[in-house]
């Protein structure tokens, strides 16, 4: 199984809030793959989850906790 890095570049901080909700939503995407290693399966499963509302509020939610924690540590900026 091919080795993922759920932390790119190990840090968490980000010049910009704009930056941070980048790295917010590939941590989210990292975490997927992490998950479901198999990339076929994937694309598979891409088809159920775009076409399900609540699926796609999980996701909403998984990069909003994401951007939550890139916030606090950035000291949201100031």
């Amino acid at each position: 199984m091919e080795a993922v890095t759920l932390v790119p570049n190990n840090s968490l901080l980000t010049a910009t809030p704009e930056e941070g909700r980048q790295l917010a939503v590939r941590m989210s995407r990292l975490i997927v793959k992490a998950t479901q290693p198999d990339a076929q399966k994937r694309e598979q499963l891409r088809d159920v989850y775009a076409n399900d509302a609540a699926m796609l509020l999980a996701v909403t939610h998984t990069v909003a906790i994401e951007f939550a924690t890139i916030a606090a540590a950035n000291n949201y900026w100031r």
